[in-house]
Parts: C-alpha cells; sequence; structure tokens
C-alpha cells in the first residue's frame, strides 16, 4: 500500500514537473517588421533597439520578438509577414508606414499593429497604434470645454491627410464655427487668410472711423484719432480660436499670416495638433501662446535619456511609440493566461503606457493624451 502511495505521489510531481517545464518552455512570439535596410533603415533600427529596451524592462523569457525587414515597401511586408506566419507569429507590431499595410489581409489570421496614426482605409486586421488625429482632436475638445471655446474654426489645408482630418472631425463630432481649407503655398495663403479674417473689411473700418472723428465735432478726437492711428484694423472677428491642423514651418507661416491680419494669439487661441515638442516654436515668441495635444513630456524625455544611454544616439519619434506596443501586447497576453485569442484587442481594455493611456475596444486603439502650452520660452503642462 505505502509502495503505490508512493507510486502515485512520484507520478503527481512527475506530472507536475512536466506542464512546468513545458508551460515555461512556451514562447510567445510576436513580430516586428520594420525597414532595417534601404532608406529608412535608421528609423527601422531606432525601433529595433526600442522594442530591446522594452523587452529587457519586461524582463519575461516567454516574450520573443522576431524582426523582419519591409524595405518601406508593401510586397517586401507581405513577404516578411509571410515569413512569420510559417515561424508561428500571429501579432505583429508594425509595419511603420501606412502604404505598406495595403496587401497585409492576405493574412487575415494575422494581427498587425501598425505604428502609422492613419486611421481610414486599412485591412481589417490592420490596427493603426499611431497617436491619430481622433486622440487629438477629443484632447482639444477637453481644451475648449475648459476654456470655453465655442466658435473654433479648424484650418485644414489642403493636402494628402485632409480627409484624415475631416474624418476625425466627424468621429469626434467637435463643435465648430466652421471649417477653412488653405494652400500651402505662401504665394496663396496670406490671401486666403485675410478672406478669413474679413482683414480688407476692417482694415476699411478703421480708415472709415478715422475719417469720420476728422470730420466731427467730437471732443477729443486728436486724442481718439491718436490712439486710432496706432491700430492696424478696428472690428472684432468672429471666432474665438482656430485649430491649425499643420506642422514645421507650414504651421509658422499660418499662425504669422493671422499675426499680419491682427489676430494674433492675444486676442484669440491658437490650437494646433501633436508637435512633438518641436523646439523651434519656442523661438517664436510673437505668436505665443499655441496650445497643442501630445504624448507625456516626462515620460518622453525620460525614455531618451534611457536610449541614449544605452546607444548613445538620439531616438526616432516612432521609435517612443514601439516601446510602448511591446508592453500593451504583452499586457493584453498577460491577461489572457498567456494564450493567443483573435479578440485581443477587441475586448474593451485601458494600458498606461509611456505616451499616455491607450484605450482598446472592438480593434481600435486611440490614446488619452497630455495637453500643453508653447510659452515663456518653454513647453509648460496645461493638463
Amino acid at each position: 500500500m505505502k509502495t503505490f502511495i508512493k507510486i502515485i505521489i512520484i507520478s503527481t510531481l512527475s506530472l507536475i514537473f512536466f506542464f512546468q517545464t513545458s508551460y515555461s518552455s512556451e514562447k510567445i512570439k510576436i513580430g516586428l517588421i520594420v525597414p532595417t535596410s534601404g532608406k529608412d533603415s535608421k528609423l527601422g533600427n531606432s525601433i529595433i533597439k526600442s522594442v530591446r529596451l522594452a523587452i529587457n524592462k519586461i524582463d519575461d523569457d516567454r516574450i520573443v520578438i522576431i524582426p523582419k525587414d519591409t524595405k518601406s515597401n508593401p510586397i517586401n511586408a507581405l513577404r516578411a509577414s509571410k515569413e512569420l506566419y510559417y515561424q508561428g507569429v500571429r501579432i505583429v507590431i508594425g509595419p511603420v508606414f501606412n502604404e505598406s499595410v495595403k496587401y497585409l489581409d492576405d493574412l487575415n489570421e494575422m494581427t498587425f499593429i501598425s505604428l502609422t496614426n492613419k486611421i481610414y482605409g486599412n485591412p481589417s486586421n490592420v490596427i493603426s497604434a499611431g497617436v491619430n488625429a481622433i486622440s487629438q482632436i477629443n484632447t482639444i475638445k477637453k481644451f475648449k470645454k475648459i476654456k470655453n471655446l465655442e466658435r473654433s474654426v479648424f484650418l485644414i489645408p489642403k493636402t494628402y491627410y485632409k480627409k484624415e482630418i475631416d474624418l476625425a472631425i466627424n468621429k469626434t463630432k467637435i463643435k465648430l464655427k466652421d471649417k477653412f481649407y488653405y494652400d500651402s503655398d505662401p504665394t496663396l495663403l496670406t490671401s486666403q487668410i485675410e478672406k478669413l479674417t474679413r482683414y480688407s473689411q476692417r482694415k476699411q473700418n478703421l480708415e472709415d472711423e478715422i475719417k469720420r472723428l476728422e470730420n466731427s465735432l467730437v471732443q477729443n478726437k486728436e486724442k481718439k484719432i491718436e490712439n486710432l492711428k496706432k491700430k492696424d484694423t478696428l472690428g472684432g472677428i468672429n471666432f474665438d480660436s482656430v485649430i491649425i491642423a499643420d506642422f514645421d514651418e507650414s504651421l509658422k507661416s499660418v499662425a504669422t499670416s493671422l499675426l499680419y491680419t491682427d489676430v494674433s494669439s492675444k486676442r484669440i487661441s491658437y490650437l494646433t495638433l501633436n508637435q512633438w515638442f518641436d523646439e523651434s516654436l519656442l523661438k517664436e515668441t510673437s505668436l505665443h501662446p499655441i496650445y497643442f495635444p501630445s504624448i507625456n513630456k516626462e515620460n518622453y524625455d525620460l525614455f531618451i535619456d534611457e536610449y541614449n544611454s544605452s546607444y548613445e544616439s538620439k531616438p526616432n519619434q516612432i521609435s517612443f511609440l514601439s516601446y510602448d506596443l511591446v508592453g500593451l501586447v504583452y499586457y493584453l497576453i498577460y491577461k489572457n493566461d498567456f494564450k493567443m485569442s483573435d479578440d485581443l484587442f477587441y475586448k474593451k481594455n485601458k494600458f498606461k503606457g509611456k505616451i499616455g493611456i491607450f484605450e482598446i475596444n472592438k480593434n481600435v486603439i486611440t490614446h488619452q493624451l497630455n495637453f500643453y502650452s508653447v510659452e515663456n520660452n518653454q513647453f509648460k503642462k496645461i493638463f
């Protein structure tokens, strides 16, 4: 009898050891498709380094990242993805660029967490994880409510992402006074902004008022005329804020044109989209304050320091997102008892990353962002 009990105990322990060994040896394979050769290789290699930092931070041997080169080409992206599929990979981080996703619907058993922020035209198995226009406009809505801004004009350049902005405006249901489309060409821009701001009419109002006073018997008219001559225009404007969907020099051109038409950021609020803390904006003091939604700056600065400490170079902005996506995928797999399933990104979930809070629902990812102003030679956090 004792011998029988010993056999049972030994058999039980053996089974436990077997299952523990099998469980610990079972690997979760995650693909990573980025350009590691060609014109975008610097970006791709920065992403790989960031992913390596994230894996080291997670420190779980069950997670294996398998990188493949897309060469920034949709055909190569498909080829690399097929190789991953035959290696047992079902979740892939990447590709980076929107044009690289167009053939990936051939692999409908795989889920791709793309680093692009494009929210329309993607195959059904591609989830856009970039800081998209919907997330940014939702954050702007929050700021508008705080500031009680009710008459915003959305200024949209006639560029490739015009449709993206229009879709986000409809999805977020942001309250606007108007939408205004403009040409990025500086020779056309100024006249278009003059039309928006009724510059000619307000200029004429000033001239008419000065003439009226000159021909009047009003007391202290000389003083009043003197004060009017210090102005550029006369008359109100029918909006309290502008949301400029532009970046870099084009953003500065639009803001400068507004300033030229006597619609400064002291009169109305200048809002724009995520500027990734472009330090050149700090020098444009005549345009301050400028407000924008963005990722968490404190975490971004810490990430740059960590990356620089490890690799003695500066990371690409997109690589910051890839760092978070490794954590996001790991978190969802962990919550699912380390089982891969088709609905990992379908169930409603939240993940607090370095960028901000990721919201996952029905294979859509949005972000809860922070909000900043550019003023007094610094980026100031509003919320």
